[in-house]
């Protein structure tokens, strides 16, 4: 599923008139943006009141949206309000370190477990190998790799837990720089993220695949592979853990 347009009835109604109630209908109709996009992050209704905080978050941003979009830039307003939304809500994540200190700590040691496991093995670890390495059980990993994603480990997201350097979104995003040289630095990062997609196990490229380009949430994914929701939010995490750790090291 393929982030969805917005009404451009209400949009171009708003654009005209700048009216409260146009306003207000034009955020009123763009609300399942918010929730897709939430779904897209691994956040679901389950969580309770968190997915409700974590929703007023997001439409603070698709607000934000409406009332800054400027269509001369050429930019779509869904597009321009994902970004706002995304902001928002992950800016709220980190501002009240929303993982607990057990379930960041499990994620940083599988993390470096991997990491010290490919340097041995050259090739990615199974759970239970990571499990043996941490002097644990697999089900721990499981859950480990679960947190990850609570952590919104992504593509997007610095390698490090606790980095506050760049992350491989800015690297990789289309500043509409003219300068060669870093045109040039910019193709061969993706180069060398397309070669590391390609070193991953055939399931765990078609996970990424179903969510960065078609865009499916995890449940959807489950759904296409005929495997659960948590197993592909198990998969995904392993997937970009592994993605990392080979990009370091190109």
């Amino acid at each position: 599923m393929a982030v969805q347009e917005l009404s451009t009835a209400a949009l171009e109604v708003y654009l005209v008139t700048r009216s409260a109630e146009a306003r207000e209908q034009l955020v009123l109709q763009s609300v399942p943006l918010v929730r897709y996009l939430l779904s897209r992050l691994g956040i679901t209704p389950d969580l309770g009141s968190e997915y409700e905080d974590l929703l007023h978050q997001g439409l603070l941003g698709l607000i934000e949206a409406v009332d800054r979009y400027d269509p001369q830039f050429g930019t779509r307003f869904s597009t321009y309000a994902a970004v706002r939304i995304r902001g928002k809500v992950l800016d709220y994540l980190r501002s009240v370190d929303w993982m607990s200190r057990t379930a960041r700590q499990r994620v940083r040691a599988i993390q470096k477990a991997v990491e010290e496991l490919w340097l041995i093995h050259q090739r990615e670890p199974t759970d239970e190998e990571i499990a043996a390495h941490l002097k644990t059980d697999v089900d721990t990993v499981q859950r480990g790799l679960m947190d990850s994603n609570r952590f919104m480990l992504s593509l997007d997201a610095p390698a490090d837990v606790d980095s506050e350097e760049s992350d491989l979104h800015d690297r990789l995003g289309d500043e509409r720089q003219v300068d060669p040289q870093e045109l040039s630095l910019d193709e061969d990062l993706r180069q060398q993220l397309a070669k590391a997609i390609r070193s991953l196990p055939e399931r765990e490229q078609l996970v990424l695949s179903l969510y960065y380009h078609d865009e499916l949430n995890f449940k959807e994914i489950g759904k296409v592979l005929g495997i659960s929701e948590s197993r592909v939010c198990q998969l995904h995490a392993r997937a970009l853990i592994n993605l990392k750790v080979v990009m370091s090291h190109e």
